[in-house]
């Protein structure tokens, strides 16, 4: 059986993706932070449809954990598949927050750079010997780095979403020699728990953000999951290097 390994799955786009990975007859080893209870949730999810999935806890800002959570999968790996390797890794974990330019703090500024941009690069790191040849990664970036999703008060996200684009590049060029496929997905607005939940909090964004979009509508967590489970399935198998917008026609 292939496994992936999904981080911040708990919830959202990660918790639609491990889902959606599972359903295509893959292990799932997906990750949360505080969130236990929901990927509890998303195990139960995948095991109601006959997958095998673990759930274990990550913090993808605290870069001197990563080896001990090597260890955590090479354990589950053998426990639960008999394998000594897995074959999708998909970079989902993070979080967001509006701040203008001028009001943005240097905590902040260092907050996103640990979770967006050095988490996933050392935690892919930290888990490439593990990764099988002709495997796939997939990092979750956001249209807030395109120019079809800029918007005033994410300078800060949006400048380590653009960097965990071009790292794509740079993994999908390093890595092709063991056939290893990388590429990266921008969603637009999308309905998630992303910034304390601001959708729930902020209901009445969500029409302006309907009409920006040419089909009407925020986005959902499949919309992006399934494009997640396609890319990193034998469907995706010739393509690489891309950063593929998932956004209904954002400000098309």
């Amino acid at each position: 059986m292939r496994v992936a390994i999904v981080t911040g799955a708990s919830s959202g786009i990660g918790q639609s993706a491990a889902i959606q990975i599972a359903k295509r007859g893959v292990g799932v080893v997906l990750t949360y932070g505080r969130n236990q209870e929901g990927a509890r949730d998303t195990v139960a999810a995948i095991e109601k449809e006959g997958g095998s999935a673990v759930a274990l806890p990550l913090d993808v800002g605290r870069s001197e954990t990563f080896p001990a959570f090597r260890d955590s999968i090479e354990a589950v790996l053998r426990d639960t598949w008999q394998r000594d390797t897995f074959d999708i890794l998909v970079n989902n974990a993070g979080f967001g927050q509006m701040a203008m330019f001028e009001e943005t703090t240097e905590e902040l500024f260092d907050r996103f750079m640990r979770v967006l941009l050095k988490g996933p690069y050392f935690l892919t790191q930290t888990l490439l010997p593990l990764l099988a040849d002709g495997g796939a990664v997939v990092n979750v970036t956001s249209n807030a780095a395109l120019h079809s999703g800029l918007e005033p008060g994410y300078s800060a996200y949006a400048s380590m979403k653009g960097g965990l684009t071009v790292l794509t590049r740079y993994m999908a060029k390093e890595f092709s020699p063991r056939g290893i496929r990388v590429n990266s997905i921008a969603p637009g607005a999308t309905r998630t728990r992303l910034a304390d939940n601001a959708f729930e909090r902020y209901p009445e964004v969500i029409p302006a953000l309907a009409a920006k979009t040419a089909f009407g509508r925020v986005g959902e967590p499949d919309d992006i999951g399934m494009v997640i489970a396609t890319l990193v399935s034998d469907e995706g198998r010739w393509i690489t290097a891309q950063d593929i917008e998932v956004a209904g026609g954002f400000n098309l």
